[in-house]
Parts: C-alpha cells; sequence; structure tokens
C-alpha cells in the first residue's frame, strides 16, 4: 500500500492517538491538530475516522504475508529451523508495532464495538492456513506431532509476548531491564528463545 508523505503523517499521528485514547476518545479534530493540518484534508485523503483506521491496518499488515511465505518455502531449510524463523518473524513484527496491534485488541475486546477490522481478520485466516499447510508437512514428513491444535499455535506465540508487553514493569524489575534498547534487546533474545522453545516443545518430538 503506497502513502504519500502527507497521507503517511496523518496515519503516523492517527496511530499515536488511537493507541493513547483510544479509537472513541480521539477525534479527527484531534489528529488534525495533532498533525499540523486542517480536518478537510484527512476528509480529502481518507473520508472518515473509521476510513481512516482502516488505510492504518492495512497499512501496518501489509507485506507480512509475503515475508511468512519467504520463511516457510525455504525447502533447504529445516522445518524446525523454518519454525525458529517464523517465531523471530512473528515476535519481531508484533513488537515493532506494538500500537496497531494495541488498537485492534482494544477494539475488539468492546463488546459494543462497531469496528470489523475486515481486513485484519482475514489476514489472520490466511496466516492460519499458511502455518496449518507448513505444520501438514512437517507431519508428513515425520518432524512435527499429530493431533497439534493448529489455531492456538499463533495465539500461544502472540499470548507469550503480549503477557510480557502488559506486565512490562513487572519484568523490568525481574529482568533488571532499564531502558528501551534492553528491552528490545530482551525481546530479541531471551523472549524470543523461550517462545521458540515452547513451540518445539508443543510440535516436536525433542525432549
Amino acid at each position: 500500500m503506497e502513502l504519500n508523505e502527507k497521507q503517511l503523517q496523518i496515519i503516523t499521528v492517527a496511530e499515536k492517538l488511537f493507541a493513547e485514547n483510544g479509537f472513541t476518545g480521539t477525534s479527527v479534530r484531534n489528529i488534525a491538530k495533532e498533525a499540523g493540518i486542517n480536518i478537510a484534508m484527512i476528509s480529502y485523503y481518507f473520508g472518515s475516522k473509521e476510513k481512516l483506521l482502516e488505510h492504518l491496518v492495512v497499512y501496518r499488515m501489509a507485506n507480512f504475508k509475503i515475508d511468512l511465505l519467504s520463511v516457510i518455502n525455504k525447502d533447504d531449510v529445516g522445518f524446525k529451523k523454518r519454525l525458529d524463523q517464523l517465531v523471530t518473524l512473528f515476535v519481531m513484527r508484533i513488537h515493532e508495532n506494538q500500537r496497531i496491534y494495541k488498537i485492534i485488541h482494544t477494539e475488539l475486546s468492546k463488546e459494543s464495538g462497531c469496528l470489523t477490522f475486515e481486513h485484519y481478520i482475514n489476514q489472520k485466516k490466511e496466516n492460519h492456513q499458511t502455518l496449518e499447510s507448513f505444520i501438514i508437512k512437517g507431519q508428513q514428513a515425520g518432524i512435527f506431532k499429530e493431533n497439534i491444535e493448529i489455531p492456538l499455535i499463533i495465539p500461544t506465540l502472540i499470548g507469550i509476548y503480549f503477557h510480557f508487553n502488559y506486565n512490562q514493569e513487572y519484568f523490568n524489575q525481574i529482568y533488571s531491564i532499564k531502558s528501551k534498547r534492553q528491552t528490545d534487546s530482551f525481546v530479541k533474545t531471551t523472549l524470543t528463545k523461550h517462545i521458540q522453545t515452547t513451540l518445539k516443545a508443543l510440535l516436536t518430538y525433542e525432549n
């Protein structure tokens, strides 16, 4: 999805405000003021606040399937190694785009929410189908266990990440994390390795 400089500026500001104040708690006027533009420009480019959020989701989710397939289709790489690479891909993608995931999860958790996030849901289905195909091939090769709850693999992965993310003050004390740089390093190393180990315990015959 290609955006011009002004559209990207608006989307970036909107993402920040939606994450901080919620979708309902952020007005088009708030976005325009923060971005230093007039309201008419937002209407011109996006039409409405709902459409703006839709564009934001599409923009942040762009190219993920391509990245996913680029890992899965490495037939010269073993299944366990590719599984590790998939975990790294998911963790870093989420970690680098925390705001949009916070927005989506917050809005989807609202019983009265009027936002459907159709693009996000469709991509989740595609991701599931892609992962399912990979796991089935691994089962046929005798690497992955049978009777795996495939739909719960990705939730297991991202659930561990978000438990860390939502309880970061606690983990900062446990692991003596004192800066964003240290947080990033912890996620890339310790947390990612833990998730890799967890998924291999679920999927493979390793002891």
